[in-house]
């Protein structure tokens, strides 16, 4: 397979190209900090770029629905979900890979004319967002659980004080709850 051998050598500049692309995603300001990739000044930046390795080996070996993929997608997508960022930004990370990889090779390809090869491996890096979409889902349905836990739990605080400062009653001998 010509587009494997191609994707393998040239691992290291697509995966740049697609942890910068990743990182332009971010207000200029997080940007050129998310690009220092140092594991203890940086660990989004760290986290990511790890991450985006082993997504990449995967995909290459065709295991877009191991548990390695699955457990690379959750550790971005946890990241890119408490942020500010729209679903379709959230995952928008696992297509920038479609641009890095055109931006890397989009000549080679052309080239040697594996464009049939290209069309075979595209459908696993489509594949990796819809999981990453799934993941999504699941981390903002337990940010609302939290949330929702946390209301309640300050609720149950704000009528236990209420208690206290009034008795078992309410100021005019109504039961408080």
């Amino acid at each position: 397979m010509a587009l494997k051998t191609l994707l393998t050598q040239n691992k290291k500049s697509i995966l740049q190209r697609w942890f910068n692309l990743i990182a332009d995603t971010y207000p200029a300001g997080v940007s050129g900090f998310l690009k220092d990739s140092d594991r203890f000044t940086n660990p989004v930046g760290y986290t990511i770029s790890q991450e985006i390795n082993s997504l990449y080996d995967e995909l290459l070996q065709g295991r877009v629905d191991s548990d390695k993929a699955a457990a690379s997608l959750d550790n971005i997508i946890k990241i890119r979900a408490v942020q500010d960022f729209s679903p379709q930004e959230a995952i928008s990370f696992v297509f920038l890979l479609k641009k890095a990889m055109a931006d890397e090779l989009g000549s080679e390809i052309e080239k040697k004319q594996s464009f049939g090869e290209w069309l075979d491996f595209e459908p696993g890096i489509d594949k990796l967002a819809s999981i990453a979409f799934d993941k999504y889902v699941k981390c903002r349905e337990k940010i609302c659980e939290l949330r929702v836990n946390e209301v309640k739990a300050d609720r149950e605080i704000a009528f236990r004080l209420l208690r206290l400062m009034g008795g078992k009653n309410g100021e005019h001998g109504e039961a408080v709850e």
